[in-house]
């Protein structure tokens, strides 16, 4: 069982014949199981290390690599999958290391398969919290002064953002795919906080060095997204439920972040100032801070209810 470091634990799971994941685990083992899901075509190392390590003073904090990321099988081009196998691959993950229930933690597309998963297998959730995504419905979002808004209608991704996304990707050897990449960052983190491009350039030279090559997958945005709308599951949802929004988010700005609130039943949103669709030093304490107080009070919830 390969290890790196004092207390994390690195493992590979079946998720699929053919298909293994790679999994790092960290903190106490006897601690609530959190399982952090991260966005399209990110490897696990992109939730940052500060971020993790502060989770997993409360909790056994894991994360994992997608197919077609990191140090997972990259096996699109052969056997061509669709989003739903990647919320399969959640579930997996915690079969895998031998979790029942964990509280899970979704980012961007990474909060779309935890929708699933909350609506497919609610049992096999402590809580959720979901980070710069959408809801996974078609019920319309009602405004403050009680007017409703089509789901077609709500404001759509930033146009410097679907730009950027319709440039071809040249292979100009490493240094020049991570500067593109430190770029792409520059767009998705908004214009509320400082950008700091060394950060975002020492977190994919990390992806980079984790995944063992700089090559640019595209499978994500290529897999079937049929059949991922969960309206009424997630209309009857009975787990705790944590949304958060940012304030800069350019691809899901608000009120997707009220909308999804709206559309799954019991759920809370808390504002992270400054936030957009990156996880930068200055968010990592609060963003922190909420999970935790979130995870803790389902945990209480949970207890009382025994």
């Amino acid at each position: 069982m390969p290890q790196r470091g004092t207390g994390i634990e690195e493992r590979f799971v079946d998720a699929a014949p053919g298909i293994r994941l790679w999994t790092e685990q960290r903190g106490p083992a006897d601690a609530p199981p959190l399982l952090l899901v991260m966005g399209g075509q990110a490897a696990g190392v992109g939730w940052p290390e500060p971020l993790v390590d502060a989770l997993a003073a409360r909790h056994r904090v894991i994360r994992y690599d997608h197919r077609d990321t990191g140090r997972s099988t990259w096996s699109f081009e052969d056997r061509p999958y669709r989003i739903a196998d990647l919320a399969d691959d959640v579930s997996a993950v915690l079969d895998g290391l031998g979790v029942a229930r964990a509280h899970l933690v979704g980012m961007s597309l990474g909060g779309m398969l935890v929708q699933m998963v909350l609506a497919d297998h609610p049992e096999r959730l402590l809580s959720a919290t979901l980070i710069g995504t959408c809801a996974l419905s078609t019920a319309p979002y009602t405004r403050p002064d009680g007017g409703t808004v089509p789901v077609a209608e709500l404001p759509g991704i930033a146009p410097e953002v679907l730009e950027m996304w319709a440039r071809p990707v040249a292979d100009r050897g490493e240094q020049a795919e991570i500067e593109r990449r430190v770029e792409h960052w520059r767009l998705l983190a908004g214009d509320r906080l400082p950008f700091d491009a060394a950060y975002y350039r020492a977190l994919e030279r990390q992806v980079v060095a984790h995944t063992g090559h700089y090559h640019v997958g595209t499978a994500h945005g290529r897999a079937d997204d049929g059949g991922m709308l969960r309206t009424e599951e997630l209309a009857r949802n009975e787990v705790p439920t944590l949304v958060v929004s940012g304030p800069a988010e350019p691809i899901f700005p608000p009120p997707h972040p009220q909308h999804l609130a709206q559309a799954i039943k019991g759920a809370e949103v808390v504002a992270i100032p400054g936030m957009g669709h990156a996880l930068p030093p200055e968010v990592h304490r609060p963003l922190a801070e909420a999970i935790l107080a979130h995870t803790g009070a389902a945990h209480g919830a949970a207890a009382g209810a025994r």
